[in-house]
């Protein structure tokens, strides 16, 4: 169980220990006790943003920055050509390898705007954010990994000339959201252009490398174009819907004896454009659908996009799943997938 006291004060540092570009994720909370704000100069400012560790697990962001900020180490000191503003978040989780403990909330659920108003975490997230907004920021990067097969891409919250070019510097692959609430991107966009980077499996080389050239590559930014982002550019998707299974159903992949028994390739679908009538498994002795699917207004949409046809969970309409997992701790967590729709049209929004 965690220790939720620990949470009511944020260290802040000025400097960055040199040796923690030396650690490890799983071995950051020995050495900081905790979520860490660190703060280092540049010869630009003001700062990026940049948060890692939002989910203790996915530990590709600190390793991309530990890698990145050792090019910048010369004669025992630290040049870098933008100032910098570190968040490490869930050491404590991440020495574990858990996206959370049991008791804490999701880190990624209760920044300033969320669903969530009271408890230390969203006093945590609180002081980051004030303290941030006092000291105004360049920009915000806050970077994550998935557990399914998802390609590269970056997620936004506002349609904003500004935050469209900071996301295809990412990748031309731009997911836009408005739920869930709370996340550190939609926070922050109060503050600057802000993105999610999700960087595939954590592990994976061209995830890291992908993120640490990405941030290197912010912090050479003198500016951000205003100007609107061709349509040629990139392919933007907005998520329609969030796909939940009740604590009460039970479920495998490619296995037989769950409430719903999932193709085992199942994450093989992720940000692919599935047709009407696609299954994605079976469905043994359930009445109706089997899960929960809500849309950005918290309205149940279930039956608009899937029914059980013969025991077959098909799709009702066309659809787009990403971040399909088989990963079971995470979908208990968190959620099976969520439903994206083409949405280049909404481009000319962007102000």
């Amino acid at each position: 169980m965690a220790d939720l006291n620990m949470f009511r004060e944020l260290t802040e540092l000025t400097e960055l220990p040199l040796h923690l570009l030396q650690v490890d994720a799983t071995q950051l909370h020995d050495q900081l006790g905790g979520p860490t704000l660190i703060h280092m100069p540049g010869r630009r400012s003001p700062a990026l943003f940049v948060s890692v560790l939002m989910h203790g697990n996915e530990t590709t962001g600190w390793d991309a920055v530990r890698r990145l900020l050792r090019r910048y180490v010369i004669d025992g000191e630290l040049d870098l050509p933008r100032a910098l503003s570190l968040f490490v978040a869930n050491t404590e989780a991440a020495a574990q390898g858990l996206r959370h403990l049991p008791g804490q909330a999701d880190f990624n659920r209760v920044w300033p705007g969320g669903e969530v108003q009271q408890g230390p975490e969203v006093d945590l997230m609180r002081a980051v954010f004030d303290c941030m907004a006092e000291r105004e920021i360049f920009a915000s990067v806050d970077v994550h990994n998935n557990t399914g097969l998802n390609p590269h891409y970056a997620c936004l919250n506002v349609l904003e000339n500004q935050a469209l070019h900071l996301a295809t510097l990412f990748s031309r692959t731009v997911v836009y959201f408005s739920r869930p609430r709370g996340v550190t991107s939609m926070a922050m966009a109060a503050l600057g252009p802000s993105v999610t980077l999700e960087c595939g499996k954590v592990g994976q080389e061209h995830g890291t490398r992908h993120a640490e050239d990405y941030l290197d590559a912010c912090l050479h930014l003198a500016e951000l174009p205003e100007h609107a982002l061709p349509a040629r550019d990139i392919d933007l998707f907005h998520t329609v819907a969030v796909v939940k299974i009740p604590p009460e159903i039970s479920f495998g992949f490619g296995e037989n004896g769950y409430n719903i028994d999932f193709l085992r390739d199942l994450e093989r679908l992720n940000f692919r454009e599935l047709p009407i009538g696609t299954s994605l498994g079976r469905v043994n002795e359930a009445e109706g659908l089997p899960f929960k699917v809500r849309d950005d207004n918290d309205v149940a949409v279930g039956e608009d996009y899937f029914e059980v046809e013969q025991g077959h969970l098909r799709t009702r309409r066309a659809v787009m799943p990403s971040m399909l997992t088989a990963d079971v701790s995470v979908i208990r967590q968190d959620c099976l997938c969520y439903l994206m729709e083409r949405y280049d049209s909404h481009l000319d929004e962007a102000k």
